[in-house]
């Protein structure tokens, strides 16, 4: 009888061990503890690059519902809709019992994210503002997600390439680039965007890094007076060269003269996931081509 009570006890205590080690806990990018009492297994994405992540980290089969545009893998596609970069339908959200909600908080659905809260669903923000950010988002969602062997995994492997990819060009002539993003308004990006982190692990010096705002709208006069060594386009298509007639009337403009008028994939480059670390190593290829044709002369 002392035996069997004795191992009640132990059962007892294994289970408390293992309620206790089932709880998950976090910090997301606002800088809020995430707690669950199990990992989660409804998951529901309100951003393209949130999901990424989450396929990133071992959790894409936990998903139950993205956001408009979530289109990266393939199985992302197939996931029904409930947010847009205009709202959050809410209603149909609450029908998925989301057990977790990987939220990014934007001017438009900031009302939709607190009422979330408000039904007490679990949200976390993931946001990363900087290159280096990627692998964190991934482990913290490898940790609320409970997968985080392949998050960890994962992150390693892209922390190596960054490292990969300091060490490759670091010392390299530097370059000065015009990053455009959009044609008509004429737009590009500062130093606060994670692009620009990307332009100087490449040895690349954006030229509108101090921009006051992180988007800005810039004249062609702007452009014309810094300068730059290379334009690099994001487009959705980089063989499609049309962009480029803009530019070709300028033949006094650097970029123009030494024929670096080059394009990348905007989606990927700009997208907060491992995709962009992947572009990165583009952007680098493309820079060192730019300074093979301009010869290396760039300003001190």
């Amino acid at each position: 009888m002392r035996n069997v009570a004795a191992a009640l006890l132990v059962c007892a205590g294994l289970a408390a061990c293992a309620a206790a080690s089932a709880e998950v806990s976090a910090i997301d990018a606002a800088g809020r503890r995430i707690t669950l009492a199990a990992p989660a297994q409804r998951i529901v994405s309100l951003a393209p690059h949130a999901t990424e992540l989450l396929y990133a980290a071992g959790a894409g089969a936990k998903l139950v519902a993205v956001s408009e545009y979530s289109d990266f893998p393939e199985a992302a596609k197939r996931l029904p809709r409930v947010a847009s970069s205009g709202g959050i339908d809410l209603e149909r959200l609450l029908a998925l019992r989301a057990d977790l909600v990987i939220g990014w908080r934007l001017e438009a659905t900031a009302r939709a994210l607190d009422r979330i809260e408000s039904f007490g669903i679990p949200l976390a923000y993931i946001e990363p503002h900087r290159l280096e950010e990627i692998p964190q988002a991934i482990e913290t969602l490898g940790v609320l997600a409970g997968t985080q062997e392949i998050a960890r995994a994962e992150a390693a492997r892209l922390r190596a390439e960054l490292g990969r990819l300091a060490s490759a060009y670091r010392g390299r002539p530097p370059i000065d680039v015009f990053y455009q993003i959009s044609p008509r308004p004429l737009m590009t990006l500062n130093g606060r965007h994670f692009v620009s982190d990307a332009l100087t692990l490449c040895g690349g010096r954006n030229v509108f890094a101090n921009a006051p705002i992180i988007a800005p709208e810039v004249g062609v006069e702007a452009v014309l007076a810094a300068d730059p060594q290379v334009i690099i386009a994001a487009r959705s298509d980089p063989a499609d060269k049309s962009w480029q007639d803009f530019w070709l009337r300028f033949g006094n403009l650097r970029a123009v003269r030494d024929g670096n008028l080059m394009a990348i994939r905007g989606e990927e480059m700009h997208r907060h996931g491992p995709r962009a670390i992947a572009s990165t190593a583009k952007l680098c290829e493309l820079l060192d081509e730019a300074r093979r044709r301009s010869g290396s002369h760039s300003r001190p």
